[in-house]
């Protein structure tokens, strides 16, 4: 018997229920404000959305070569910004005449580069946290509270030897940890007690069947998950990353008829995933947790690398690469859940971070892109009709929720394991569901079962690591 999942709790990337008020505003039609600059002027700085400066972006670096020391997006201005370093006058004027804003910065990214191998080799320590900031031009090293003591005086002498002009130091709030829970609950049963994560993106593995990212930690903790918090195995893990090169796991749906819908509901309304975009620096970003509901920040850095107090091994370090640094709040049970863009394109899940929801914090997300890559996924509904909104696909532009003035990516967010079991039940089709009500009075289930609206959203902590009950 097939699993029609498309219900009350959207076994797609549905995630957490209230909305935070801010974020919503950004998800709601709004006039078009990316129109190309109109001035007629070949040199002047074009207007841009998120995701066309991203593009150029990439168009630039190879333009650049060596000269490119990194972009980011003027938000406020709709504009790129390219850092540029003993570049050619002609290569310069060819990027300015492609739009982009050049401006002239001291260090390189292979010298920037060097630096964060040198905070590798001298000063791994639990609770630290690192990134290139291109607005900068220098490598930004966050230390949580954890970080005092000889460590901090490790941590401290190691940036000032690398020089003012080429790192900073900075000081977070509250611990980094891996924020275990997501868009939808999902949960697992393990002999120390109920795991709860988030669902990301649901997607279609490389054997078509159908399948949703998570979280990699939450894939190594655990290895078949629920949509309610005591039912029956729905999905099982296939692959899991976690730590080193990334976080992300790929977990199959066991019934192979499974329809999964490729969409994040924010209680309001249904975004749909159309595509997969790589994060840039400045853009305005969404994450959508069945903890703590909605909320959006701005990308702060690319290429982040993430010490986490290992939660297996006494004293250990679990290092992670390769994520994305932002200013968005998360709490535990947010773990796996989904990134997103306004316009519908998926840009990470939720890996961990510090701070709350209340007084803010930064949160570190998986790519998107690089997990399909490394998984052989394609995003896009999973099971009947698998294949529409592949990875790569056009964003529809007639959907309401995909203004490019919003211009925000969403994050997922940790799954609370407290939460109650969201009735798995609910069909797509019962038109008595509403907006926010994923899966029913549950705090929201990571495959679909997770109540968009519940309790959970309302904002039950939804730290980076597992919850156990």
């Amino acid at each position: 018997m097939s699993h029609k999942r498309i219900p009350k709790r959207n076994a797609a990337i549905a995630a957490g229920g209230v909305v935070a008020l801010g974020a919503a505003a950004f998800l709601l039609p709004n006039a078009n404000a990316s129109q190309d600059n109109a001035s007629g002027a070949s040199t002047a700085p074009k207007t841009l959305k998120a995701t066309q400066a991203s593009s150029l972006s990439s168009q630039l670096q190879s333009l650049l070569g060596q000269a490119f020391a990194g972009a980011y997006f003027d938000s406020s201005k709709q504009q790129l910004v390219v850092n540029v370093v003993n570049g050619d006058n002609n290569v310069i004027v060819q990027a300015q005449k492609a739009g982009a804003v050049v401006r002239q910065v001291a260090n390189s990214t292979s010298a920037l580069e060097a630096a964060a191998a040198t905070l590798k080799t001298k000063a791994t320590i639990p609770g630290t946290a690192w990134a290139i900031d291109p607005k900068t031009n220098k490598v930004v090293v966050s230390a949580d509270s954890s970080v005092t003591g000889s460590k901090w005086d490790t941590l401290e002498s190691t940036v000032q030897g690398l020089g003012s002009n080429m790192a900073t130091l900075k000081k977070s709030s509250g611990t980094f940890k891996t924020l275990v829970s997501g868009g939808d609950a999902i949960f697992s049963q393990v002999a120390q007690g109920t795991v709860r994560c988030s669902l990301g993106f649901n997607v279609t593995a490389s054997d078509g069947s159908p399948a949703f990212l998570t979280a990699g930690h939450c894939g190594v903790a655990a290895k078949d998950w629920s949509d309610s918090q005591n039912g029956q195995p729905i999905a099982t893990v296939d692959q899991a990353q976690f730590p080193g090169n990334g976080d992300f796991s790929l977990v199959k749906y066991n019934d192979a008829t499974t329809q999964a819908p490729s969409e994040v509901n924010t209680g309001q309304q249904t975004v749909p995933i159309t595509q997969a975009v790589d994060a840039t620096v400045g853009e305005t970003v969404f994450r959508m947790g069945s903890t703590t509901g909605l909320h959006d920040g701005q990308v702060t850095g690319l290429d982040a690398t993430v010490n986490f107090a290992s939660e297996t091994v006494p004293g250990g370090t679990d290092t992670v690469t390769g994520l994305i640094q932002t200013n968005v709040c998360a709490e535990a049970g947010d773990s796996g859940g989904s990134l997103f863009t306004q316009d519908g394109g998926a840009v990470g899940m939720t890996s961990g971070g510090s701070g709350d929801c209340t007084a803010g914090g930064e949160t570190f997300f998986q790519p998107v892109t690089t997990a399909l890559q490394a998984t052989g996924a394609t995003l896009g509904d999973g099971g009947a009709g698998a294949g529409a909104g592949a990875a790569g696909a056009t964003a529809d532009p007639s959907a309401t929720a995909s203004d490019p003035a919003a211009g925000g990516d969403q994050v997922g967010g940790v799954a609370d394991p407290s939460a109650t079991a969201a009735d798995p039940s609910a069909t797509a089709a019962d038109p008595s569901a509403t907006a926010g009500d994923q899966s029913g009075t549950g705090t929201g289930d990571v495959s679909g079962t997770g109540d968009q609206s519940g309790t959970a959203v309302n904002g039950t902590s939804s730290k980076h690591h597992h919850k156990k009950g």
